[in-house]
Formats: structure tokens, C-alpha cells, sequence
């Protein structure tokens, strides 16, 4: 879930921004920063001059290749969606939300 910054309301996302952040992810894992910045930039170049425009599933790539090239700038290894404490922390909400009765 992630705070929408317009109404100060928590945003749940769609099956499509789910997939888009799987996807990235998966293209992600074993990057370097430079090469997940050179995704980045790529997304960045196909989405236009106003990102805002975009789908929501592109809007959701765009949020996450920004969020691992942040995460790896000082990280000084490959991508790992293991050892990145955002995905894991997303992982077990999802899990313990599925078995609450």
C-alpha cells in the first residue's frame, strides 16, 4: 500500500500496478545500479514528458525501477528482491493479511 500524497488517503493497488512492480522486479534482480539506472532513463524516455499521463501501470514501473536505483546507489552489489527489505516487509503483510481470520 502507498500513501497517495494528493488526498493523504493510503492507495491500494491495482492487479496492473501489482504486475508492473512484479515485472520490474524480476527484470531488476541481479542489476547494478547503472544498469537499473539505464532502465530507469529508458522507461523514463518511453513514458513521455509527463509521467503523470501515463497508465497506471506504467506510473507504478517508473515508481519501482526509481525505488531500486535508490535502493542500489550506495548498496554496491546486484539487485535481489531477497535481500531488499521493501519487498520482504511487503511479503509478510501480504501473507499475514491472507491468513487473519
Amino acid at each position: 500500500m502507498t500513501q497517495d500524497t494528493t488526498l493523504g488517503e493510503a492507495h491500494e493497488p491495482t492487479p496492473e500496478e501489482h504486475a508492473a512492480v512484479d515485472r520490474v522486479r524480476r527484470r531488476a534482480t541481479g542489476m547494478t545500479h547503472h544498469q537499473a539506472a539505464e532502465a530507469l532513463e529508458a522507461l523514463e524516455e518511453t513514458a513521455g514528458d509527463d509521467p503523470s499521463a501515463a497508465d497506471a501501470g506504467t506510473r507504478a514501473e517508473v515508481a519501482e525501477w526509481q525505488r531500486i536505483t535508490d535502493l542500489l546507489y550506495d548498496h554496491g552489489g546486484p539487485y535481489t528482491p531477497d535481500s531488499d527489505a521493501y519487498v520482504q516487509g511487503q511479503l509478510t503483510a501480504r501473507e499475514n493479511r491472507n491468513t487473519t481470520p
